[in-house]
């Protein structure tokens, strides 16, 4: 399955970052391309363990570890329209350049840490995750919403 520890991966999807700017309008949902380039970089904090996932209701939790299965199975993406936590979304609108030189840092960061950089601290929806699942979940996240913009 496709991940950000893999070679190139990181290259790949900074290309397609550096292709998402106001021009493009999205498929899907609300976020403006600076407010999703925001929320992707505090995705791969929590990943980093440089921002600490909220604990989620139990009913959530539950949820989470039911659908985990299927989402890591295979290269199948993201569906439209996920709900996302609380904590990931952007209200302000960010600097686009900013945000874009953030994630594509945070990006390379967490592709040279390998599975070593991965937090301990388990996802708020998923529960604990091993290395490799983060690797896979950072790549479908990101792919998640570069295709959102056509990018």
């Amino acid at each position: 399955m496709k991940n950000l520890f893999e070679s190139g991966r990181a290259d790949e999807l900074k290309a397609r970052v550096a292709q998402l700017g106001p021009q493009c309008q999205r498929a899907w949902g609300t976020m403006t391309p600076a407010q999703t380039m925001a929320h992707c970089s505090r995705s791969l904090e929590w990943a980093l363990g440089e921002r600490i996932p909220p604990r989620e209701r139990l009913i959530v939790r539950i949820m989470g570890r039911a659908i985990k299965p299927m989402v890591f199975k295979d290269d199948k993406p993201i569906r439209r329209n996920s709900p996302t936590s609380p904590d990931l979304i952007v209200h302000d609108e960010p600097n686009l350049d900013a945000e874009r030189a953030r994630l594509c840092s945070l990006i390379d960061q967490f592709a040279v840490a390998g599975p070593g950089g991965c937090t301990k601290h388990p996802h708020s929806f998923f529960g604990p995750l091993k290395p490799s699942e983060w690797a896979i979940l950072t790549y479908k996240h990101l792919d998640h919403h570069l295709r959102q913009f056509g990018v």
